[in-house]
């Protein structure tokens, strides 16, 4: 079987995008996919995204499996890639297309607004411990500036879900940061039943972050949108940054907004286009 796929990438963070429209299940089991994105030996990615009929009133259906053949519940920067390969599937000139996706976190709506640029409404953040979920506190309660221990060192660290589960702690300098040995441990702690995305910030300025990532099921990678999101979140829960601010990634920066008006979240930044082919399943 032959699977036609288009490579599209978030500020590094790439993505295998597949056109599922024909059909409710994903064309690929979690182990295919998980070939797929192997560097060495498949097309290299850090997941698999399929497009899908809507559901529930939606325009469409955002399913992704990780690079190592898990599924999360959403991915920032996989649904502005989404977005932009959903325009170009249907041959619009990715000016003004505003779409309504089911994913697995909720509907999310992402706008193109640009050649390149997506703003996305991320929805609300959930805080308190059940809706991460993690057990460092009461599950009514919300994870603010809670001790955890990691590698011999107690982090302080708190909690945000975008459907999907962040622990973010605030650092110093994100470049000194271990994270290639400590990213694992972050995520598979056992305050974190579902596993957790992990993110380094370092405040520059209240409008300016540095962030560094390890994204559950997919470790390092260039950016994280969720991520981006969730340590705005963070920072001005622990009154560290403003509700309106850019985020720097290995990859590029993100400009991030926590609206006072609806309390949404909105996401603004580049999706785009590497290549196009065709793999031999």
């Amino acid at each position: 079987m032959a699977i036609e796929f288009t490579k599209y990438h978030g500020l590094g963070n790439d993505f295998i995008l597949i056109d599922n429209r024909s059909s409710s299940t994903p064309l690929l089991t979690p182990e295919q996919a998980q070939k797929l994105c192997d560097r060495h030996f498949g097309i290299g990615a850090d997941g698999v995204i399929f497009a899908l009929p809507g559901e529930n009133g939606t325009d469409y259906t955002m399913r992704i499996f990780n690079s190592d053949g898990s599924e999360p519940e959403m991915c920032g920067n996989g649904i502005r890639c989404l977005a932009a390969f959903l325009a170009d599937l249907e041959g619009n000139s990715r000016q003004s297309d505003q779409y309504r996706i089911h994913t697995l976190a909720g509907a999310i709506v992402p706008q193109l607004i640009s050649d390149e640029q997506v703003k996305v409404d991320m929805g609300i953040p959930k805080l308190l411990a059940s809706e991460i979920p993690t057990t460092l506190c009461a599950a009514s309660e919300k994870v603010i500036n809670q001790p955890l221990e990691v590698a011999g060192k107690t982090w302080e660290v708190t909690c945000v879900s975008m459907g999907n589960p962040h622990c973010i702690t605030f650092v110093e300098d994100v470049a000194a940061i271990p994270l290639d040995t400590i990213g694992s441990q972050f995520e598979h702690h056992p305050v974190f039943p579902q596993r957790t995305n992990t993110e380094f910030i370092q405040v520059v300025r209240r409008d300016y972050l540095k962030m560094r990532v390890w994204e559950r099921g997919a470790g390092i990678t260039l950016a994280c949108g969720t991520g981006a999101c969730a340590s705005l979140v963070a920072g001005v829960l622990t009154d560290r940054c403003d509700r309106t601010a850019t985020v720097e990634l290995p990859g590029g920066c993100l400009q991030i907004e926590w609206s006072e008006i609806d309390q949404h979240i909105y996401m603004t930044g580049p999706a785009t286009q590497v290549f196009q082919g065709r793999y031999e399943i």
